[in-house]
């Protein structure tokens, strides 16, 4: 069995510890990125939903880097909407700016009913360069 190691972001958010999870696993070459939230370093979630999802894509950037991967290695997404069809516009502008251009990641959005406070969660597997 391949040995599971817990990746944490430089400045580790009071969620990871509140919440008891890693932000994301390293097994083997893949990465598997636990839910990105819009949360600010205390936990509690950006003010208005453009910034959560903008806020979410960093929380992910920085663990995709603290675990030796980047954005263009993403090879999964499952991202949760509290409210799919009024969000859409918004989740796809900020998606564009994330990814400009192909190959892009396949991608799963699921309607939720609650996230704990937040309206938008993004999970992500990444394969480890090298």
């Amino acid at each position: 069995m391949a040995q599971r190691d817990a990746v944490f972001p430089a400045g580790r958010h009071d969620l990871y510890s509140s919440q008891t999870y890693s932000a994301a696993i390293r097994s083997g070459d893949l990465l598997f990125v636990s839910g990105q939230v819009g949360s600010r370093s205390d936990g509690s979630p950006a003010p208005d939903f453009e910034a959560q999802v903008r806020l979410a894509f960093a929380n992910l950037e920085a663990t995709l880097k603290a675990g030796g991967c980047g954005l263009d290695d993403i090879v999964d997404v499952t991202s949760f909407h509290t409210d799919p069809e009024r969000q859409f516009g918004t989740v796809m502008a900020v998606k564009s700016e994330v990814f400009p251009k192909p190959p892009y990641p396949n991608w799963t959005a699921i309607g939720v009913n609650w996230l704990a406070g937040f309206d938008f969660e993004i999970k992500v597997i990444a394969r480890i360069p090298g």
